[in-house]
């Protein structure tokens, strides 16, 4: 009992931090027919409940397409595709509104839900939908018309403002509506991508079944756009194809980060949101993980790093008075505020520099993290015009000797080094030369 206590405890401390950073950001959060669908569904708006009470602005808009194509089932009405997008004559147009219609009223019911021992218990959600998106028909491609099947034409970005600032949840679908007051079936990952451009949203989430990438079985945590086309040459599945591709055009079009989680993982929402690592692939221009000169905020997330191998004997102990005034030594790799690891050059002359407190948090030390800071101060090292980088260590002299660096004596240390040497901790010298 006590250990799930402490891991309850600790986990609302690991996301504070994330807390502090969503509360009043915009989320568009796409929900597919299939998600609606699945078993997880009540748990996923539990969570959304959630977001919404941490002040997160929520933009919701969801799909019907395999609730379609069960009512087209039921009435006998056959379904028309071409290039894989429906054909929408006035009967189907029909069938797609009852299907939306449908759901939409399931949305708002769960959302308004506040019966005692239940998630939603005191929630007090608003939901606001209307004709939030303008719509175009999409015409006839190749000689097929395609009837009401349309485009998203604009997004009324100052309504789902005005419902947002609010505090209400802004629940749009695929139905657009034309200026000569025509009803049209849009795609749902168009609605959606549009929307999170036309709002500027600092997330885009698309949830699918089996959305995330995964490279050799194991999933692909991130991804740049600029390696999407590699990895749609190498194959996947319609689905990642399809979120890929929105999440590129969404993210190049100003929206800042976009997100794809599995809506058969339950709690993936809140795994992905309020923890470092996550549980789905995340889509952005640059790498979130960024190498970048220490600054003054940098220090507790220095210290934090240091302290465990201080209190080993590894490093030498540094308080937080002296890195405060050394931070301009020290170069960090952070994620999302964190300092995952860091690394300080200590020039000694014109030709001769310490590399020190070299250190990557224990559970990222995969990935080459510590090779990244190294050789970073070791390219800033030749740039000032040092020819020797030397460091002194007790327990991981084999890395070092790894990358180049040579044993060497306490007397082919700068005077000044070899001064404040302490030979109560032995450490071993290397220097590798540049």
């Amino acid at each position: 009992m006590t250990d799930s206590i402490d891991q309850h405890v600790n986990w609302f401390r690991q996301s504070s931090p994330y807390i502090n950073a969503h509360r009043g950001k915009t989320f568009v959060i796409m929900l597919g027919g299939d998600t609606l669908a699945s078993d997880q569904f009540q748990h996923i708006i539990h969570d959304i409940a959630l977001l919404n009470s941490l002040g997160v602005r929520l933009v919701l808009v969801h799909g019907a397409r395999p609730q379609i194509d069960e009512l087209c089932e039921l009435k006998n009405q056959s379904a028309t595709f071409s290039d894989n997008k429906r054909i929408t004559d006035k009967a189907m147009l029909v069938t797609v509104q009852q299907a939306v219609g449908q759901l939409r009223s399931q949305i708002e019911a769960i959302l308004t839900t506040g019966m005692s021992n239940s998630p939603m218990h005191g929630a007090d959600i608003r939901v606001v939908g209307g004709n939030f998106v303008i719509a175009k028909p999409m015409g006839v491609i190749d000689g097929v018309d395609f009837g009401h099947t349309g485009e998203v034409r604009k997004i009324d970005v100052r309504a789902i403002n005005k419902a947002l600032d609010n505090n209400a949840i802004a629940l749009l679908n695929c139905l657009g509506y034309s200026r000569t007051g025509e009803t049209f079936n849009l795609a749902v990952e168009d609605v959606a991508t549009e929307t999170a451009i036309a709002l500027q949203a600092d997330k885009l989430i698309l949830f699918g079944e089996n959305n995330c990438i995964k490279r050799d079985g194991q999933l692909v945590k991130e991804v740049v756009t600029s390696a999407i086309p590699q990895l749609l040459a190498q194959g996947l599945n319609n689905e990642q194809t399809l979120h890929l591709n929105t999440a590129s055009y969404a993210v190049n079009s100003g929206v800042k980060r976009c997100q794809l989680i599995q809506h058969t993982q339950d709690g993936a929402l809140l795994t992905e949101l309020f923890t470092l690592d996550g549980c789905g692939t995340l889509v952005s221009q640059h790498h979130q993980e960024q190498l970048r000169a220490a600054r003054m905020e940098d220090v507790m997330g220095i210290l934090d790093l240091l302290s465990p191998l201080e209190e080993k004997g590894i490093l030498v102990r540094r308080s937080r008075k002296v890195l405060e005034t050394e931070i301009d030594r020290f170069r960090v790799l952070v994620k999302d505020g964190m300092v995952l690891g860091c690394a300080a050059l200590y020039p000694y002359g014109e030709d001769m520099a310490e590399l020190a407190c070299v250190a990557v948090h224990g559970e990222y030390r995969s990935g080459q993290r510590g090779d990244r800071l190294l050789n970073t101060l070791v390219s800033e090292a030749k740039n000032k015009g040092i020819k020797n980088l030397f460091v002194l260590t007790t327990r991981t002299a084999q890395w070092f000797e790894e990358r180049g660096f040579k044993a060497a004596d306490i007397d082919d240390l700068p005077p000044q080094k070899k001064e404040l040497y302490n030979y109560q901790r032995n450490s071993k010298v290397f220097i590798k030369t540049l």
